[in-house]
């Protein structure tokens, strides 16, 4: 622990209190907060990993892809925000800070290297699927428990990522009005 006084502790990480004002039940809250900082620990990963291809990428196709980019950079980094939040009302403690967010993320970002745009966006393709993947899991897990609203702000989040991996999918065409003569 840093310096602060352990006695200002009001709640520590990795606990879950309940929330009388939700009427959800301990061992119910627990089980979605479980499924949601993986989700917030993953979101939070990829959000690293498309800010920094918005920031390094070069080529023809800048514009277009640094725009792209940093749309999906903020979208994810809203996404976090509303998993931390519904975390937090469900009476947990949002997972934070790198060490944390790496242990509980079930994806490994790319190497601090920069790497072409196609490597790039096909590590990012790959970073959505999984987190596809997983919030579907949860969806199904929040819709068995009884937690409606979680369910149906997991559902929102999959919906843009699947929308930004769609789009990738896109990017990742071999049709280009650039020609291989330009890309050299």
């Amino acid at each position: 622990m840093s310096a602060q006084d352990e006695t200002s502790v009001r709640q520590e990480a990795g606990s879950v209190e309940g929330s009388d004002a939700l009427r959800m039940p301990e061992e119910k809250a627990e089980e979605i907060i479980n499924a949601l900082q993986t989700d917030l620990a993953a979101t939070y990963v990829l959000y690293h990993q498309l800010k920094k291809h918005h920031w390094v990428v070069e080529g023809a196709e800048f514009n277009d892809l640094h725009l792209f980019l940093g749309d999906a950079a903020a979208d994810a980094e809203e996404a976090a925000d509303e998993l931390a939040e519904r975390i937090q009302a469900l009476g947990g403690v949002p997972v934070s800070g790198g060490a944390a967010l790496e242990e509980h993320a079930p994806i490994e970002p790319e190497g601090e290297d920069v790497y072409d745009i196609r490597t790039s966006l096909e590590n990012d393709i790959h970073l959505y699927g999984e987190i596809i993947e997983s919030l579907r899991e949860h969806i199904s897990v929040a819709g068995n428990l009884g937690d409606y609203n979680t369910r149906h702000m997991l559902e929102e989040i999959l919906e843009d990522a699947e929308e930004y991996a769609h789009h990738i999918e896109h990017y990742l065409e071999d049709d280009t009005l650039v020609t291989e003569e330009a890309m050299r």
